[in-house]
């Protein structure tokens, strides 16, 4: 009788811990927003300007990648840059500092100067400081305004998703250096 009870007792307790290892270990499940501490969503702007230098002493944008390939000289097909770009408040590159843009551009067309931008949007000021965007997109740079889309955040903007709008303020044809105005609207809580 003892054995039976143990027994019985043993397997209770192996099909109770199944159980609540299923609970405690499934794949996914919903959620309330408020569990996560989310409150009301926000939409805001940032306007700022990146400051992408690939000249001088300290550049803040480095080729990684500029092969030598026919038919690609004159629009640069397969150029790769990493950079760490200022962006500031104004457009003049002494202006205070808001935060960085680090990432990466690749020219990705063979028939336009059209780069694909991975950007990371550091914020390091104010009530955004720690918190990041990340961009994803297509930039003709030669285009008036171009449009790229905010695929996330985290901080502050945590479950970001928006677009950033880009304008030439200034550029070098000779040292490669840009002044480009953004303006980003996003979605956050």
């Amino acid at each position: 009788m003892t054995t039976k009870v143990l027994i019985s007792l043993a397997l209770f307790l192996f099909f109770l811990n199944q159980a609540n290892s299923d609970t405690y270990h499934t794949f996914s499940r919903q959620i309330s927003p408020k569990e996560l501490g989310l409150k009301q969503e926000k939409l805001t702007h940032l306007h700022f300007y990146l400051q992408d230098i690939l000249s001088g002493p300290n550049p803040t944008a480095v080729p990684v990648l500029n092969p030598k390939l026919p038919n690609t000289s004159s629009i640069g097909f397969g150029f790769m840059a990493m950079a760490d770009d200022p962006m500031t408040v104004g457009p003049d590159p002494r202006s205070k500092l808001v935060g960085r843009a680090q990432g990466l551009y690749a020219s990705a067309s063979q028939t336009e100067i059209g780069f694909t931008m991975v950007f990371n949007l550091v914020f390091t000021q104010g009530e955004f400081n720690g918190s990041t965007l990340s961009l994803l997109g297509r930039n003709v740079i030669f285009s008036k305004v171009r449009e790229m889309p905010i695929v996330g955040g985290t901080g502050v903007f945590r479950f970001a998703r928006g677009y950033a709008q880009a304008k030439t303020y200034v550029s070098n044809t000779t040292s490669l250096d840009a002044t480009v105005e953004y303006n980003v609207y996003v979605f956050h809580y």
